[in-house]
């Protein structure tokens, strides 16, 4: 019996024992799902929009399907001349379950299992319903808009260990709410296309200020007590225009705003309603064999008067990525092998704005370069080496703490 025989029975008999009718796997009659409109796969899979069903399961998915991703990496981290030593994690293992209801109707979901079973969230369960190609319905769990990594963060799409430090710590990456909301694609031109969401979700809560972190946070906005009900009945705000350009690529501008905190109390406003808004610019293009893609983002937040030199009202950050294909050929017995060369550039800044009385700037940065190599033997599956070089510095603009190590990782969709 060969392993992947072995794993396709595995997953049948997961499929059965959570009583998912009729999992399939990449032996379905690809014609016959071609000719069956019910069972076609969606039609926008180009898009940091369509990114949510561009893996590699759905592709031969009848009815129901699973499929997922799994990641580990080595690290070994020197800071300031001192280090915990090598360590090894399995750093995430997801599950997808995709189901074409009807002709007009899909589900999406991803469970994730974190550091183990260390932490283990709902990432996505979001119900689409298409009434016409511009114009389609999303409600659930859906990852809102705000850049394109929060909606196209599979590890197995990226040639470096860790996501980028706008990604997570200035947008809350991967940031998942339950709302619903619209999308769509427009195509006003041959070879350009125009994608649209918005949505309504519970939004972001106290953590952003009320965290062991010491400072403005907003993935520490984040709680899972969102998922059944807003702190405060004021939902969130997010939208993101897509514009693409066969040849070119995709550039997005995006919008999440929406007040954090509980400012309500038994029906009595005890505090004032104080908002956190974020902007984002994302790009992606192809020069040759050169993939360039990055983000930059902003955010505003309303703080106390009191507190607002110690936690930031505005932040920013942003990331370069640049990804050169170095080979592309048979190697090993593997047909379209490749070996890219990787490097990204990445800064942010937790709190903009200078101290009132002296003048002097606030410092609480962190820059990081961080060059690598990728050896994919498939498009699917990505071994990953990295060298990361960062630099940190406190809020008093103190010598920087320097931290540099080596990172050795995989990921791969199955």
């Amino acid at each position: 019996m060969s392993a992947a025989y072995g794993l396709r029975r595995v997953i049948a008999l997961v499929a059965a024992a959570l009583g998912i009718p009729g999992v399939l796997t990449a032996q379905v009659d690809s014609a016959r799902v071609k000719r069956d409109s019910v069972l076609a796969p969606p039609r926008d899979t180009t898009s940091v929009q369509g990114s949510v069903y561009t893996r590699p399961f759905i592709a031969s998915a009848a009815r129901t399907a699973i499929g997922g991703y799994v990641e580990g990496n080595t690290n070994y981290f020197v800071e300031d001349g001192v280090t915990d030593g090598f360590s090894m994690e399995l750093r995430r293992f997801n599950i997808f379950v995709f189901s074409s209801i009807a002709s007009r109707l899909r589900f999406f979901s991803e469970l994730e299992f974190e550091h183990g079973t260390e932490e283990i969230a709902l990432e996505t369960a979001q119900l689409d319903f298409q009434i016409t190609p511009q114009l389609a319905l999303r409600a659930g769990i859906p990852l809102p808009p705000i850049g394109a990594f929060n909606q196209n963060h599979d590890s197995p799409r990226w040639e470096f260990v860790d996501r980028p430090l706008v990604s997570t710590q200035i947008i809350p990456a991967t940031l998942s709410e339950v709302g619903f909301g619209a999308y769509g694609r427009l195509s006003p031109a041959r070879g350009m296309g125009i994608t649209y969401d918005a949505y309504l979700t519970n939004g972001l809560g106290d953590g952003i200020l009320l965290n062991d972190e010491g400072r403005t946070l907003l993935s520490a906005g984040k709680s899972e007590d969102q998922f059944a009900e807003d702190n405060n009945g004021s939902p969130a705000l997010s939208a993101r225009l897509g514009f693409l350009r066969s040849g070119l690529g995709e550039i997005g501008i995006s919008y999440y705003g929406g007040v954090y905190n509980s400012f309500r109390e038994d029906g009595v406003e005890v505090d004032d309603r104080r908002r956190v808004t974020l902007s984002a610019l994302d790009f992606a293009t192809d020069i040759g064999r050169l993939n360039i893609r990055g983000e930059l983002a902003q955010s505003w937040i309303d703080v106390p008067e009191s507190l607002t030199e110690l936690l930031g009202r505005k932040q920013r950050g942003g990331h370069l990525d640049f990804v050169l294909q170095l080979v592309r050929r048979p190697m090993l017995g593997l047909p379209r092998a490749t070996i890219n060369a990787a490097l990204r550039l990445e800064h942010i800044d937790y709190n903009i704005g200078s101290f009132e009385a002296t003048g002097r700037k606030i410092r609480d940065e962190v820059t990081a370069i961080v060059p690598g190599i990728s050896f994919r033997p498939a498009a699917n599956t990505v071994f990953k080496a990295n060298y990361r070089w960062q630099r940190m510095q406190d809020v008093l603009g103190n010598p920087p703490a320097r931290l540099g190590g080596y990172q050795v990782g995989f990921a791969t969709y199955f």
